[in-house]
């Protein structure tokens, strides 16, 4: 699995790292970004659900 945020789309409501607070974070301007070394995912059963939350659909899974 590889996850991505569009920046250009990403609103920083932060419904990412709520509800995967183990692959996502806000960075210093409040976006959402993943935490070093999840791109993956890790294993995360709430990413799928984190990428639902998301408002404006920022987040993209990709299955390897």
């Amino acid at each position: 699995m590889r996850i991505t945020i569009d920046k250009n789309l990403c609103i920083g409501s932060g419904q990412c790292a709520l509800t995967a607070p183990s692959v996502f974070t806000q960075d210093d301007d409040g976006f959402s970004a993943l935490l070093p070394g999840r791109e993956d995912g890790a294993g995360d059963p709430l990413v799928g659900e984190a990428a639902r939350a998301c408002p404006v659909q920022a987040i993209t899974i990709a299955e390897d």
